[in-house]
C-alpha cells in the first residue's frame, strides 16, 4: 500500500503538533499540507490532491464542518472530523468519513488522540475495507475483542462512584460497558480523565466500538441509548437515537437489556448510587440470563435509589460497598 497524503487543518497550536506528530511518526502516512483555516485548506486540496483531509472543526472564520458541507459537492475527498462530541451528527451529515469527539482544550491530545488509533482510521478513510498490516501490533494497544461483558450503570453520585471502580480494575480485566446519568457534553470530559488517571483504558463509546480488554466505553450523554450486539462474534457498542426509557436517554436499562440478549451468562451486572429505578429491571434480566449481578449497599450510596430497587425485586445476586466492588469483579472472574 503506497503512503497515504494527508492535509491537516487545525487552527489550534497544541493541537495541531500533536495531529501533526502522530502522523508524521506513522511510515503508512505522508502529511502533505498543513493549514490554520478552511480558505487555506482549499487552495491545498486543488495543489496537493492530499488523500484525505484531517479536519478540526474549531477554525477561525468559518467552522470546520460548515467549511466541510461546502466542499463536498465540488471537491468529494474522505474527510476525519475532530470535533466537540455532540456534533457527531452534523460531521457525518456534511459528509465526513469518520468523527473522533474530542475537547480541544485536554491536556494531553497526543495521548488521547494516539489511543483513539487516529492512523488507521484516516487510511481507513481512503481504504474502507484495510484491515490493518500489523493486527498484532493493534491488539497490543487496544487489548483484544472481549469474550465476556461487564455492564455498569449509575446515576446521582455515579461520577465519583464509578472512577472508583475502575480506578481499581485490573488492566486485564474484561470489557466494561457503562451508562451514567450526565449533562450532554460532560461524558467525553469525563472519560478522558478517567483515561489519564486509570490503568485501563476509558473513551466516550461511538457506535461501532469493539468491546475490548482493558478498556470501559461510557455512554455518550445527550439523546442517544447505547447497546451492545454480537457481530460475527465479537461484542460491539452501538449508540442509536432514541426516546427516554425509565426516564432517561441513555438508560441503564437499555443498556442492561442488550447485555443480557447479546451476552447472557458472559456477562456482569453492577448497579451502583442513583435517584430513581433505571437499571432495576435491566439487571433483573441479566440476572435470568444467567448474569452475576452486584448492587452498591445503601450505607456507600449517595443515593440509594437505583441498587435498592434493583435489590426489591430480586436483581442483585450481592450487595457490597463501593469499596469492594472492583475487588467483587476480580473474584467472581478469578482475575490474578
Amino acid at each position: 500500500m503506497r503512503r497515504v497524503k494527508v492535509l491537516l487543518v487545525s487552527g489550534n497550536y497544541e493541537l495541531s503538533s500533536a495531529l501533526k506528530k502522530i502522523v508524521t511518526e506513522d511510515r503508512r502516512l505522508m502529511l502533505v499540507a498543513q493549514t490554520q483555516d478552511a480558505y487555506a485548506a482549499r487552495d491545498a486540496i486543488i495543489e496537493y490532491e492530499p488523500d484525505v483531509m484531517l479536519l478540526c472543526n474549531s477554525l477561525p472564520r468559518m467552522d470546520g464542518i460548515t467549511f466541510l458541507r461546502k466542499l463536498m459537492p465540488q471537491y468529494p475527498m474522505p474527510t476525519v472530523v475532530l470535533a466537540a462530541a455532540g456534533l457527531e451528527e452534523d460531521a457525518y451529515d456534511a459528509g465526513a468519513a469518520d468523527f473522533i469527539g474530542f475537547n480541544e482544550e485536554h491536556m494531553n491530545p497526543y495521548t488521547v488522540l494516539a489511543y483513539e488509533m487516529l492512523g488507521e482510521r484516516l487510511i481507513r478513510a481512503v481504504y474502507p475495507q484495510w484491515k490493518g498490516d500489523n493486527a498484532e501490533e493493534a491488539n497490543r494497544k487496544q487489548g483484544k475483542p472481549s469474550d465476556f461483558v461487564i455492564a455498569i450503570g449509575a446515576s446521582t453520585g455515579g461520577t465519583d462512584a464509578i472512577e472508583q471502580v475502575v480506578r481499581h480494575l485490573k488492566p486485564n480485566v474484561p470489557g466494561v460497558v457503562a451508562v451514567i446519568h450526565m449533562p450532554e457534553g460532560f461524558t467525553n470530559l469525563y472519560a478522558q480523565r478517567l483515561n489519564d488517571e486509570c490503568d485501563v483504558m476509558v473513551k466516550e463509546a461511538k457506535s461501532g466500538d469493539v468491546v475490548r480488554d482493558g478498556q470501559a466505553l461510557l455512554a455518550p450523554a445527550g439523546d442517544k441509548h447505547m447497546r451492545v450486539i454480537k457481530v460475527n462474534g465479537i461484542y460491539q457498542v452501538e449508540c442509536r437515537m432514541g426516546p427516554k426509557v425509565s426516564g432517561h436517554c441513555p438508560s441503564v436499562d437499555v443498556l442492561f437489556d442488550s447485555v443480557a440478549r447479546a451476552a447472557g451468562k458472559d456477562s456482569l451486572g453492577v448497579i451502583l448510587t442513583g435517584m430513581g429505578r433505571d437499571g432495576a429491571d435491566g439487571l433483573l434480566t441479566m440476572r435470568k440470563a444467567g448474569a452475576m449481578t452486584i448492587g452498591q449497599d445503601e450505607q456507600s450510596c449517595v443515593v440509594y435509589g437505583m441498587p435498592k430497587a434493583a435489590f426489591d425485586i430480586g436483581a442483585v445476586t450481592r450487595q457490597a460497598p463501593l469499596s469492594q466492588i472492583a475487588h467483587k469483579i476480580h473474584y467472581f472472574l478469578d482475575l490474578k
